[in-house]
């Protein structure tokens, strides 16, 4: 005889599902350099520590790893991505490239290099939101150029998300003198406590983002880290 419950638990099982996927934390590393580590700041009011606040107070189930290392040209951060990608991380901020434009270093090495983290990150299953730093005019034009354009076709290559300057956000409204005593250590390099929390506010909703994107493809159960919890 037939089970009258079957319909019903069949449904309830189905139901379940993808209310777990929505709700299961995600794991987010931030890769990158000094301005993800947090440089000149103390503990809690760097970018990684505002920008879990931010999403805190979001009601998002996201925990971030702080993956940034002060120095960290893309090389380096290529040199990271394997022990990067543990297993419990399901997606990647990937911010390098600060320190490749400081040192003038190749607009082709820092292409090479963002690409091989993201042939990781995918190799891995895992989804990348891609964070550009616009070049100054310090080595020309081409060489600016070049290098913003890195960002651009590794994001269209790649099919990630790309948010073009880590910096941007400082300048909203005001020029660029103004923004710089506003929001800068005196190193005219690092953003204070209060320039991070201008750029949390803007980078914030692209990380919500990215964790919905890694919610759909376990929803999928496209291979993602994620859906193979």
């Amino acid at each position: 005889m037939r089970n009258p419950l079957l319909p019903l638990l069949f449904a309830a099982a189905a139901l379940a599902a993808p209310v777990a996927a929505q709700t299961e934390e995600v794991v987010i590393a931030a890769l990158g350099d000094s301005l993800t580590a947090g440089y000149g700041l103390p503990q809690g009011e760097g970018l990684v520590p505002q920008l879990q606040e931010w999403l805190d107070a979001e009601g998002a189930q996201i925990r971030l790893i702080n993956a940034g290392v002060s120095g960290d040209t893309s090389a380096g951060g290529l040199a990271r991505t394997d022990w990067t990608l543990t297993p419990e991380v399901d997606a990647m901020i990937v911010a390098l490239g600060g320190n490749d434009f400081l040192r003038g270093l190749a607009p082709e090495a820092l292409r090479d290099n963002l690409d091989g983290i993201l042939d990781k990150a995918d190799a891995a299953g895992v989804e990348a939101l891609l964070v550009g730093i616009a070049a100054g005019p310090n080595y020309g034009a081409d060489y600016a150029q070049a290098f913003d354009g890195a960002y651009e076709t590794l994001a269209e290559t790649h099919d990630v998300p790309l948010y073009p300057d880590f910096f941007s956000a400082l300048q909203d409204g005001q020029g660029v003198d103004a923004a710089r005593r506003a929001y800068l250590q005196s190193d005219g390099i690092h953003p204070n406590a209060e320039g991070v929390a201008v750029i949390v506010e803007a980078l914030g909703p692209w990380v919500l983002d990215l964790a919905e994107e890694v919610r759909a493809d376990a929803l999928r159960g496209d291979g993602s880290q994620a859906a193979a919890r």
